[in-house]
């Protein structure tokens, strides 16, 4: 992993009066890919992945989010509301001169994603979602589902005042937060990833984005391709939402079962993640 992320080019992306950092590979007039990622990563958790887009010459930029990036960290929760998070994600492709683009994301920043596809489908070719199903599938899920209730009950503590989360994440070495990983992603990835949400304000900037969401906000059906890439062993998110998204996607849609594959599915299995979304992009070119 560490040489992968010393291959890729750096970035800075000015948008809506924030410096976000970036990796980025592939051709520059090549179709360009934005990756997202999720908690509690950073953009290097996409180093395998889009230096396999590279080779196929898609321009693949991976950026630090709102409250990942140290220029990009405001402190108030309502600055990581869904609609803010989404503003940035449309002023990335501005700032890299893209009307069009693909867009590729895991975790939270498939629940970004899904609103973007959603709202602004006009701006996207593609997009592909691994491990998160449709928004309103997995909050009807924490509703209606009690398989999916005891998974996402960690969700309440996040969102609990006085830094409640902080605390239990960070104490006696960072063990939880380690533990979230699950012994799928590199341990010197891990390691790198806890040092730097222990710069000031990281982890609670982070966490921010599990406190301003909004679980009863509307959000219609998605009409751009679509791929969703969801693993069965994935603690966290369950399979009700997962089948459930199909009723939530009217356009071109293809649901793809990891099977015995964990949250982390691009890092466990990053040559068939890489494969599946090879085929997706090639079928939707800009």
């Amino acid at each position: 992993m560490g040489d992968l992320v010393t291959q890729l080019e750096k970035l800075q992306l000015d948008v809506n009066g924030f410096s976000f950092s970036a990796l980025a590979a592939g051709p520059p007039d090549g179709p360009l890919v934005l990756l997202l990622h999720g908690w509690p990563q950073f953009a290097d958790s996409w180093a395998p992945i889009a230096a396999e887009l590279a080779s196929d010459g898609y321009r693949a930029v991976a950026v630090d989010q709102r409250g990942y990036s140290s220029g990009a960290r405001p402190e108030a929760i309502s600055s990581y509301a869904i609609d803010e998070l989404s503003r940035d994600v449309l002023g990335f492709a501005d700032a890299l001169g893209r009307p069009r683009f693909h867009l590729v994301a895991h975790d939270w920043g498939a629940i970004v994603g899904w609103f973007v596809a959603a709202n602004h489908g006009d701006r996207l070719a593609s997009f592909a979602s691994f491990a998160t199903p449709h928004p309103r599938a997995l909050w009807d899920a924490r509703v209606n589902d009690p398989d999916q209730q005891k998974r996402t009950a960690y969700v309440d503590v996040f969102r609990a005042p006085g830094f409640i989360a902080e605390k239990a994440l960070m104490g006696n070495g960072a063990a939880a937060l380690r533990a979230v990983y699950e012994g799928k992603v590199p341990p010197e990835q891990v390691d790198e990833n806890v040092r730097r949400l222990k710069e000031p304000g990281a982890l609670t900037a982070s966490l921010n984005w599990y406190r301003a969401v909004d679980f009863d906000r509307h959000l219609g059906p998605v009409a751009v391709p679509t791929f969703y890439g969801w693993g069965s062993n994935d603690r966290a998110l369950g399979e009700s939402a997962a089948r459930a998204t199909a009723g939530y996607v009217t356009g071109p849609y293809h649901f793809e079962i990891f099977s015995g594959v964990s949250h982390w599915v691009f890092d466990e299995v990053p040559r068939e993640s890489a494969a599946m979304l090879r085929e997706h992009l090639g079928a939707h070119a800009l």
